[in-house]
């Protein structure tokens, strides 16, 4: 894979992809080199199956200690080590189903998505395929 340009990620239940788009924050565990820049699609599962659901552009990446006192209670709560803060997120008008994307030829199913790096190409297309519903 060429050079990494974003990464799925995946939101366990309905109220966190609400707070991830009012707030235009995603608490995580998962380790990676977070950069500024990258675009992050959200994952999420639907009646249909597993489907994308928008994206974000990252502003920031901040550890749990640089946090304000509330998102430090609630990434401990979560035991996540890591918020990433977006520049913008945008929420598709429809889920974009993962079996219609280039994706259904993976292996990967459901939580196994999670983290999943993403080449440029990759990204664009799939943010084309959801903006266009």
């Amino acid at each position: 894979m060429s050079s990494v340009a974003g990464c799925l990620l995946r939101i366990s239940n309905r109220e966190w992809v609400a707070k991830v788009f009012d707030m235009a924050i995603y608490f995580t565990s998962l380790r990676r080199n977070w950069k500024a820049g990258r675009t992050i699609l959200f994952l999420h599962r639907t009646a249909a199956g597993d489907a994308l659901v928008g994206y974000g552009v990252i502003d920031k990446a901040c550890d749990v200690g640089d946090l304000s006192e509330e998102d430090r209670r609630e990434c401990e709560k979560g035991e996540w080590r890591t918020a990433l803060e977006f520049r913008y997120v945008r929420q598709f008008e429809k889920p974009l189903l993962v079996k219609t994307t280039f994706l259904r030829s993976s292996k990967l199913r459901g939580k196994y998505f999670h983290g999943l790096r993403l080449d440029k190409n990759q990204v664009e297309d799939l943010v084309a395929q959801g903006e266009s519903l």
